[in-house]
């Protein structure tokens, strides 16, 4: 165990030398700015909130969280992609399958303090609104952690791009033609439940009486999209990266 903590200590000293964790501010600060533009209603707190939520969403989940996911996943992986730095790397003493666990870590653990900080522009912005003696906690707890539970999928999946292919700018083009669609993708009930990009955003909207919980997202899609993604992507990204030859 204390191989792969010091795995972990030193891809975050990596990480640390560039400036990639200034990318957490952008989206929560972009949506805080439409969260600030929109009106909502005063006297009726709940949907108030409610309001603030979604609109801060297709700003924040829709469209940057996606992207960000496919961002921090290439930049873990930049390092070793240039001057022989995998074959310095495995040449070391390191397990493989830690490498990896350690590399997807440092991914999640970005996107959830860009959640973390979105939570802090969404009231931000209703304190300003005058909403700050009525904050629906489990209203906005839930869907800020179900945004994060359901970028664990793409990030698992652009991790295992990002080490499989050499080039740095072909996962990021790869995760953008993927987000695009989510304009369209997220308002089909055929193909919203069931398509990875869109997830994010679904489960970051207030939940409905067709949620599961606090969440709005169904059990199947939690369960076989989101859960049963994030393991065939891991697994699968995993077993390439023990196989792959340097």
């Amino acid at each position: 165990m204390a191989a792969f903590f010091n795995i972990l200590g030193a891809e975050w000293l990596k990480l640390r030398k560039t400036n990639i964790w200034l990318l957490i501010f952008i989206s929560p600060l972009l949506a805080f700015a439409a969260g600030l533009a929109m009106t909502v209603p005063a006297n009726e707190p709940l949907i108030a909130w409610a309001l603030l939520l979604s609109t801060m969403a297709v700003i924040h989940a829709m469209l940057f969280l996606p992207l960000l996911t496919g961002v921090f996943a290439a930049y873990v992986c930049r390092y070793e992609h240039t001057g022989g730095g995998w074959k310095q790397v495995l040449a070391l003493p390191v397990s493989r399958s830690h490498l990896f666990i350690a590399k997807l870590l440092l991914v999640t653990g970005l996107l959830a303090v860009t959640q973390l900080l979105f939570l802090g522009g969404l009231l931000g912005a209703g304190f300003v609104k005058g909403l700050g003696a009525s904050i629906p906690w489990s209203h906005l707890l839930w869907p800020v952690f179900g945004g994060w539970l359901a970028t664990l999928p793409l990030a698992a999946l652009q991790l295992s791009v990002s080490v499989a292919w050499v080039s740095f700018a072909a996962p990021l083009a790869l995760n953008v033609i993927f987000t695009l669609p989510n304009i369209l993708v997220a308002n089909s009930e055929t193909y919203g439940p069931f398509y990875p990009w869109a997830q994010p955003f679904l489960a970051m909207l207030p939940a409905t009486e067709d949620s599961l919980g606090s969440l709005h997202v169904s059990f199947e899609t939690l369960i076989y999209v989101i859960l049963g993604g994030f393991v065939v992507f891991f697994l699968s990204g995993l077993r390439y990266f023990q196989r792959k030859e340097i």
